[in-house]
């Protein structure tokens, strides 16, 4: 025989109800995760960057959350896009993530030309993009917006420190550089910077991205340092596939000229084992900056990749510790207007010391390296020893944006 349930006096059932919402019934318990897209160029010919950047990235937002993924009571996820090197991909692949993904937050554009194609996307949905690790000038400059923010160095970081790292009176620098905006607007920063020094530039050459034979212009650039007196320079602005040990092959010494560039990512440096003496100035080597972030990081790499971080592995990372400083800031508050409040004038730690966003154009202003090449047999690669830390008040960054 069936026995019927007792009913539940009304009091028992408000407390029973009461009971379920307080302790992880409805889902509105859970606060909604910051969802941010990290979108990088994971094929293509800056695959080596992008993927130190996604590596370094998450270890940023590791190391500022102590583990727990969370900020001001949220989770943080991550969705992943490979904008493939092509700047259409990049652009269509943020407008999805704003759109279709509903990402709070973007990060990413590993080319120049790639991230200067995101910007506008940015501008149109009204969402922060966090730039790491593209360099080119006009992207804190004629081409910004103020919905963009950047971790990396840009070209003028690079070409003041360079230069004065290598400008001295007497020296005559012909440059080579990609033809496209990381390349020219390295150039024309790096003239700039030179003038103070007494160096002067007398020749530039330019050469698509994908150039593998540097004879003729290299030959060039030859010709014109052969009609110059002074200690002669051929200075290299390229990213991806380095044209160093080419370059030494034409055998520059020949014509009483050295080769200088600045620093890039260790396997790179494995053909600059025969620049030793090289000077010029780094963003970043995994041995000279001394910080509790810096030595975690290399600390933890080692462990759990076998080998010390990278060029754009501590670019991901300060990324990653800026995005979480500014989210603790707001609280977890992840829309565009309370974030830019946050993060204008924001000083963050970084494997590179101590870096902050200037409010006029959202660059993060930062240290670089000068660098003398040595070779220590341990070492696949040619090791940068530090000659001089340039601090933010050495390099002066102009403001170029139409603010």
């Amino acid at each position: 025989m069936l026995r019927k349930s007792p009913l539940l006096p009304a009091a028992a059932i408000a407390a029973a109800f009461a009971s379920v919402f307080a302790f992880g019934g409805p889902a509105a318990a859970q606060p909604k995760p910051v969802k941010v897209a990290l979108i990088e160029d994971t094929t293509g010919p800056l695959e080596a960057y992008a993927k130190q950047s996604v590596t370094g990235f998450k270890l940023g937002l590791e190391y500022a959350t102590k583990g727990s993924m969370t900020v001001g009571g949220r989770k943080i996820v991550l969705v992943e896009k490979d904008s493939q090197g092509k700047p259409d991909v990049g652009r269509t692949l943020l407008g999805e993530a704003f759109g279709d993904d509903d990402a709070d937050i973007a990060v990413g554009g590993t080319s120049s030309a790639v991230a200067l194609a995101m910007l506008p996307v940015a501008a149109e949905y009204k969402k922060v993009f966090l730039v790491e690790p593209a360099v080119a000038d006009s992207i804190t400059g004629d081409k910004w917006n103020r919905y963009i923010f950047r971790t990396s160095r840009n070209s003028t970081q690079d070409a003041v420190s360079n230069a004065l790292a290598i400008g001295k009176p007497g020296t005559v620098i012909a440059t080579l550089g990609q033809d496209y905006a990381f390349g020219r607007d390295g150039v024309a920063a790096f003239r700039r910077a030179l003038e103070p020094t007494g160096a002067k530039i007398v020749a530039e050459e330019y050469a698509p991205p994908t150039t593998t034979d540097f004879t003729a212009v290299a030959q060039r650039l030859f010709d014109a340092l052969d009609k110059q007196s002074g200690k002669k320079v051929i200075w290299v602005i390229w990213a991806g596939a380095d044209p160093m040990a080419k370059l030494m092959a034409l055998d520059p010494a020949k014509h009483g000229i050295a080769l200088a560039t600045g620093g890039n990512i260790l396997p790179a440096m494995q053909g600059w084992k025969g620049l030793v003496g090289m000077e010029g100035a780094t963003y970043y080597y995994f041995a000279i900056p001394k910080n509790p972030v810096n030595d975690w990081l290399v600390a933890e790499h080692q462990k759990r990749f076998g080998g010390p971080p990278d060029f754009f592995t501590a670019g991901g990372m300060a990324a990653g510790v800026a995005l979480v400083a500014a989210l603790e800031k707001t609280q977890g508050k992840a829309d565009a207007e309370t974030l830019i409040a946050a993060m204008e004038g924001l000083s963050f730690e970084t494997p590179k010391g101590t870096m902050t966003f200037r409010a006029e154009d959202h660059q993060a202003l930062q240290s670089m390296y000068g660098f003398k090449l040595t070779d220590d047999p341990a070492m696949k690669w040619a090791v940068p020893v530090l000659t001089h830390e340039f601090g933010i008040k050495d390099i002066a960054v102009p403001v170029t944006n139409k603010r």
